[in-house]
């Protein structure tokens, strides 16, 4: 018999500048997640001992991510050693990917309780450095797409030049996505989707970092762009080189998480749900232009929820680059006022393997505030993919 799949409760950390230094780097990524894990079953005074299972995504699975970072957290949070823990890679949508499968499992009743999320240090353990510089590709895909993939800086150029996005326009939005998550941080939004975290100085970290209240489209306009290569615009010499620090998601670190139970196990413990879930898509789209895969996938959840656009109050995509919810929005048809109402990436940093799970927290906190029926909420993800989400708030 189908269980109902219902979100009870979601946290993050603040979100920390992904360097050495930065306000999050002091703290092991363990103790980052161990911190929300304790949080969520204190929040709602749950035995931990009664959850099935801890989804947790994260890109780079090495170091101190490398141990399988969700066990490690729940056992360094106190949970009994039964509860068990696996790890999720789908690249930037890991978490979201977590969310999806946790809530399938409850679906098909196989569990009544888990937590999904996810968890990245990049200051700790550097994007790309689980590849100890070896080719992840092989020669098959190599000579399939020849010369070759290319990164996801190239990639954003990409999309950039085939949409022609001026670096005008990416910088306007970037100085949008720093104002509204200003404004939003500064009117007390992200308060309660925020677990402070403390350092072993005794300092606690209780707002993100990465918001730089202040930014200017003038400031913004004399950074150089970060991915000039004479090469790759020899081979596509519509590229006008656009991409910079300022109109790009930042490095960061963070975690997040989202305790998920069956409609019936939440009406047994008087725990009251938050949202249920609408519609889930998956799907890939061309590995070169890489971040466009949002789009159909919008398109595809959608059509599964037997929904419109216009029923959607509330927009997250993910602000890999300032080119993918510009591309994404010019394609779908969504008002400003919808896509990204308390800023994205680009403000908010983007710890590759919690920002799904980052995204739903911030989404769900929103629809609650303004009253939102419906909210969708996509990411572009490495190697040409994208997660589609839709919650219903209740």
């Amino acid at each position: 018999m189908r269980s109902e799949p219902v979100i009870v409760d979601v946290v993050r950390t603040p979100i920390g500048r992904g360097k050495l230094g930065g306000a999050l780097s002091a703290v092991h990524p363990v103790e980052l997640l161990a911190t929300l894990l304790r949080a969520l079953v204190a929040r709602n005074d749950i035995d931990p001992g009664l959850i099935d299972d801890v989804l947790i995504g994260c890109v780079s699975q090495g170091g101190e991510q490398s141990a399988t970072p969700g066990r490690m957290a729940l056992l360094a949070a106190g949970f009994p050693d039964h509860v068990p823990a696996t790890t999720i890679d789908r690249r930037c949508g890991s978490s979201q990917q977590a969310v999806h499968f946790a809530a399938h499992a409850i679906a098909a009743g196989a569990y009544d309780i888990a937590i999904a999320g996810g968890i990245e240090s990049m200051s700790r353990v550097p994007m790309g450095s689980a590849r100890m510089g070896q080719d992840p590709f092989g020669p098959s895909v190599t000579n399939r797409y020849s010369p070759g993939l290319v990164s996801q800086g190239i990639a954003a150029e990409l999309v950039a030049a085939k949409w022609g996005l001026t670096r005008e326009q990416l910088d306007a939005y970037s100085v949008r996505s720093h104002e509204r998550a200003s404004a939003a941080r500064d009117s007390g939004a992200f308060l309660d989707e925020i677990v402070p975290i403390r350092l072993e100085s005794g300092a606690v970290i209780s707002q993100d970092e990465t918001i730089r209240t202040g930014t200017t489209f003038a400031g913004l306009s004399n950074l150089k762009p970060s991915f000039v290569d004479a090469e790759v615009h020899e081979r596509h010499p519509s590229i006008n080189w656009s991409i910079t620090p300022g109109n790009s998601s930042q490095i960061s670190d963070g975690a997040s998480a989202v305790l998920l139970m069956s409609e019936a196990m939440a009406t047994r413990l008087n725990l009251r749900p938050r949202a249920r879930f609408a519609g889930y898509d998956v799907c890939g789209a061309d590995p070169i232009l890489m971040l466009t895969a949002p789009i159909p996938a919008t398109r595809r959840v959608i059509k599964k929820a037997g929904l419109k656009t216009d029923d959607i109050g509330h927009f997250e995509v993910n602000e890999a680059f300032a080119p993918v919810p510009l591309v994404w929005q010019r394609e779908i048809g969504v008002e400003d006022d919808r896509l990204n109402p308390v800023g994205g990436a680009i403000a908010l940093g983007h710890p590759l393997g919690a920002s799904g799970a980052r995204l739903m927290t911030t989404m769900i906190n929103s629809m609650e505030r303004h009253k939102v029926r419906y909210g969708l909420q996509t990411m572009c993800e490495a190697g040409g993919m994208a997660n589609a989400t839709i919650l219903e708030r209740l």
